[in-house]
């Protein structure tokens, strides 16, 4: 081991994939065997990365869901490892073309995976605004300029308070009464009109039509309201054989008197 720092120790807050390996080198926890990785306990060159990648594949199988935050996370450390054994399996005459020695390879790799789990709360704070906003928005940043019609002194002054005030104040002002004195209603009573059928009906039987003929549609109303009148005292009835057809009115004969009731003797 170099005297660099132990870069396994900052792997410490960063969740790792849950996946149980069984090695031909290794047996035991994904982030186990990264761990020791990078401690360089483990030679990368023996590691069967295809076989961590089958495994995953199983383990995916097994759960019967995709996780893509989980997925991503496994597929950065795959990657990132598949970079590093591909510079260690570099021939060694080549090694002037190689950027990064393994131990700095190493170090790039914690940095990758610290970035990918930095990406990954973001992404889980996100989702949480969107969750908490669900079925509406706020914008809180300002509008662009290429898009404000108006600048911002100018649509400031426009909600002037004085201004608002005074158009509640003419929402809540009454309005004047409205004059309907050059409308002309024609003056009849419930009274006139009882009159005017019981006319009718002592000289016999007559149609509603007969009854409103040449009249107003107030007068007919009316007329309506004192035929029903009649009904409800028993002086009147009506017969219609279908439905929008012609009214026709009958007296009612007068209900017979009670008789008195017997004295005792």
């Amino acid at each position: 081991m170099s005297g660099r720092s132990d870069p396994a120790a900052n792997v410490c807050g960063v969740r790792l994939i849950d996946l149980e390996l069984d090695l031909d080198v290794f047996a035991g926890p994904f982030d186990l065997l990264l761990t020791l990785i990078l401690r360089e306990e483990v030679d990368l060159l023996e590691v069967d990365l295809a076989e961590i990648v089958i495994a995953y594949i199983d383990h995916l199988e097994h759960q019967g869901e995709l996780e893509l935050e989980a997925a991503t996370e496994f597929l950065v450390l795959i990657a990132a490892l598949l970079e590093l054994k591909s510079r260690l399996m570099l021939p060694g005459d080549e090694q002037e073309l190689i950027d990064l020695d393994p131990g700095e390879a190493a170090d790039e790799l914690l940095a990758r995976l610290l970035d990918a789990h930095r990406y990954g709360q973001a992404a889980a704070h996100l989702r949480e605004r969107l969750e908490s906003q669900q079925g509406f928005r706020f914008r809180s940043a300002p509008l662009p300029p290429s898009l404000r019609r108006a600048s911002l002194s100018d649509a400031s002054a426009v909600y002037d308070p004085a201004r608002l005030a005074g158009a509640v104040g003419e929402l809540l002002r009454l309005p004047e009464p409205v004059d309907i004195r050059h409308i002309s209603v024609p003056k009849v009573t419930v009274a006139e009109r009882l009159a005017h059928l019981r006319r009718l009906l002592r000289q016999g039987r007559f149609s509603f039509d007969e009854a409103v003929a040449s009249a107003d549609r107030v007068t007919i109303a009316v007329t309506l309201f004192a035929l029903l009148e009649l009904y409800k005292q028993g002086e009147a009835t009506w017969i219609q054989d279908e439905p929008f057809g012609e009214i026709t009115v009958d007296a009612l004969p007068p209900a017979p008197a009670a008789e008195p009731a017997g004295v005792a003797v």
